[in-house]
């Protein structure tokens, strides 16, 4: 038999896998120069969080709006950064530093690495991903982060990422989550405030901002550390 006759079907699958690698790729781009300019209709992980509510009790409600990040008082995305990803506005996408540090103390202490993703890797995770852990998806995740960095730049990122990200329990965006728990707009959070509902984020289906001083406080000193 012949290798033509013997490995069709194999030709066919590697055809199908970058038919759907490439149409991946070309989704991800449109909806990128999408973004650039449009908020988004929605996210994976709010269809990920709606599709598990059917499965779980109790009633779901999504809250979100949308609030330019010109509307917010500066120390509202500088708490986030403060939080999340000190180094937002000098790496590209990726801070091997975080990265380097993280994997030295966990030499050090012998337990797991911490996460070191910076403000853009999450936000793709939210746009095209959910929060199940995986080899793939952490992969495909890496390689759609230098394409929001050149297609959307900093600015966008972030006001993108205060207006999907999630905040409580269907509560995605600063302005939903500042409606959610303290029952004001979010153009009004104080400087104190703001720094409780960064805290919320590592985990923020379990902690609440009141609850959340401690770290607060050490998010505070690092917006006064790094002039802000």
């Amino acid at each position: 038999m012949s290798p033509k006759k013997r490995f069709p079907p194999l030709r066919r699958i590697l055809r199908l896998a970058l038919l759907a690698v490439a149409a991946f790729y070309g989704f991800v781009l449109v909806s990128l120069a999408y973004l650039r300019f449009f908020p988004p209709l929605t996210t994976m992980v709010q269809v990920q969080r709606r599709v598990e509510s059917w499965f779980t009790r109790g009633d779901y409600t999504k809250r979100m709006t949308w609030v330019d990040a010109s509307a917010l008082p500066r120390h509202v995305p500088r708490a986030i950064v403060a939080a999340e990803d000190t180094r937002f506005w000098q790496h590209h996408g990726f801070d091997f530093e975080s990265l380097d540090a993280a994997r030295r103390q966990a030499e050090r202490t012998g337990l797991p690495p911490r996460g070191a993703s910076t403000l853009t890797q999450q936000l793709v995770k939210n746009l095209y991903f959910t929060t199940h852990r995986s080899y793939v998806r952490k992969g495909l995740e890496m390689t759609v982060t230098p394409l929001a960095e050149l297609v959307l730049g900093k600015p966008r990122i972030l006001e993108l990422y205060l207006n999907v990200v999630e905040w409580g329990p269907g509560v995605y965006g600063i302005e939903a989550a500042a409606r959610y728990h303290y029952r004001i707009p979010a153009r009004q959070l104080g400087r104190e405030r703001a720094a409780r509902l960064a805290a919320v984020l590592p985990a923020p289906r379990r902690r609440r901002p009141d609850r959340m001083g401690s770290y607060a406080r050490v998010i505070q000193q690092r917006m006064a550390a790094m002039g802000w």
